[in-house]
């Protein structure tokens, strides 16, 4: 009698949870249906949020946990993640859906989404997530598939005000998701901090994990926290200041090289995008050449102390020294993912198609291969080429291209945002699986930041390319008679015009 309670209750939850996604639905198209955008931007909100709960709630001590690839790690899920979890989701759907149907229903051609855009994102979905869950190896199904291309594809038709909407809000999220894990460094110090981490370039400082699952992910949340500041700065100064401390203090305590190597090059980007032309024009300017002449003897200096460095410094042996030793032992083999990818490889060799499927690197997967820790390849080709194949794998270079040509193309119009992002998702390409679109996490807001500035820099650019729109003609203006007369007393036409003017 049980068994058929509990398949009632949860058919009658299911039935409840879809008239309510529906409600909400219609809810959401009613109020936004005459506004120029939606509510997306609140999706920042809730993954970080669903983030930082899992990792609050999870009992984690990381200052006795060691992050080698053969020792089991117990992440417990508290029931109040387990209840959160479905109501976030539903109101991601809700959210980014909303744009999909008052898209639809308004069907402004001026709104168009960029096609080689949102082609590509569509192709990229359906070739490394329902092509694998369908045809792969091990084909697997879930409804987690769904959020992340209704999110994507929502996030294909942003406007500039969406666009300007979403970093701000990412930045307050980013923002609040770091202070959080900074205020629980005097109640729950194992929780956020790693005491026993001796591999960074600070000893006997601990590393911040904050609420992020990994220090490393924090590393990645600060730093793209910090580009979202950079783009939308906070209006007071003092707190904007305070903003930029505690991000820049949180990706150096994060001890991530891949991160703090990510954010200069990706400030480096922006800078010369913004600076670049007003920075060559002082160079080549021939009234005040000073600046010019400075700049190429600084050049001319970084050249000859890198020759001599190279030629002085025995470069080989100390490299020779470093990869004999430990460290560089462990670098050489990017701390033991050349494993990961080997096994990775052979994946695809036995399911070169579709690949392995969507549940590879799963706990059953980890088991079976003795690395319980490698939740995924720890790179993006390899991840994509093991689990959906040659066909995922193409995608993937197909969509990494068409990511690459425009951010470079509104580079200028996005004052450098876009390109910054893109290098930001390629640097963490290497080591991490930025683009893996079978579930929603910290790792997708980049993803869809990008989308969202590519997708508006590019309306923006067809509506200069248009030019502002032609007013109607204006309709010939009839004055009364009274001020015809006024202005010409004398009308031949009107001979009692100068009569009643001096009645």
């Amino acid at each position: 009698m049980d068994q058929p309670v509990v398949i009632a209750v949860l058919v009658a939850g299911a039935i409840l949870a879809a008239l309510t996604a529906a409600l909400g639905m219609a809810g959401a198209v009613h109020v936004t249906s005459r506004r120029a955008q939606g509510y997306m931007h609140f999706i920042f909100y809730a993954i970080l949020l669903m983030v930082a709960l899992a990792n609050l709630l999870s009992g984690r001590d990381l200052s006795s946990s060691n992050m080698k690839f053969d020792e089991v790690v117990v992440v417990v899920r508290h029931p109040l993640v387990s209840l959160m979890q479905p109501l976030a989701s539903l109101l991601l759907l809700t959210l980014a859906g909303e744009r999909l149907i008052t898209h639809w229903i308004r069907r402004d051609k001026a709104a168009q989404a960029p096609s080689a855009l949102l082609v590509a994102f569509l192709t990229f979905w359906v070739c490394t997530v329902a092509a694998p869950a369908l045809l792969g190896a091990n084909p697997h199904v879930s409804h987690d598939y769904v959020y992340p291309l209704v999110i994507g594809f929502a996030a294909v038709l942003a406007t500039g005000t969406e666009r300007d909407l979403a970093f701000g809000a990412a930045r307050n999220a980013l923002l609040l998701f770091i202070a959080a894990g900074l205020l629980l460094i005097p109640f729950k110090p194992s929780l956020v901090l790693d005491a026993s981490y001796t591999q960074g370039l600070l000893p006997g400082v601990p590393r911040l994990a904050g609420l992020a699952p990994h220090a490393v992910s924090l590393g990645m949340l600060a730093q793209l926290g910090l580009l979202c500041l950079l783009a939308r700065p906070l209006q007071r100064v003092w707190l904007n200041r305070l903003a930029w401390a505690m991000g820049l203090g949180v990706l150096f305590l994060a001890q991530s090289k891949t991160a703090w190597i990510s954010f200069v090059l990706c400030s480096a980007c922006i800078l010369a995008v913004r600076q670049g032309p007003r920075f060559m024009r002082r160079v080549g300017d021939p009234v005040r050449p000073e600046f010019g002449i400075v700049a190429l003897l600084a050049f001319m200096v970084a050249v000859v102390g890198l020759a001599a460095l190279l030629m002085f410094g025995d470069i080989d042996a100390r490299l020779s020294s470093f990869f004999d030793s430990a460290q560089g032992a462990q670098l050489a083999s990017m701390t033991g993912r050349d494993q990961i990818w080997a096994i990775a490889y052979d994946e695809w060799q036995r399911n070169p198609v579709f690949g392995y499927g969507p549940t590879l690197w799963d706990a059953s997967f980890r088991e079976a291969i003795g690395m319980p820790n490698a939740t995924h390849a720890h790179n993006q080709f390899m991840d994509t080429l093991s689990r959906s194949g040659t066909v995922g794998a193409a995608a993937l270079v197909l969509y990494a291209l068409v990511l690459l040509v425009l951010s470079i193309r509104y580079a200028r119009a996005s004052g450098g945002l876009t390109l910054a992002l893109f290098v930001a998702l390629a640097l963490r390409a290497i080591s991490e699986v930025p683009l893996l679109l079978f579930g929603y996490g910290p790792e997708l807001i980049a993803h869809v930041l990008l989308l969202m500035a590519l997708a508006a820099a590019g309306r923006e650019a067809r509506e200069r390319k248009r030019g502002p729109a032609k007013a109607p003609p204006a309709m010939p203006r009839v004055e009364p008679t009274f001020a015809r007369d006024r202005r010409n007393p004398r009308d031949p036409k009107n001979p009692l015009a100068a009569a009643r003017l001096h009645s």
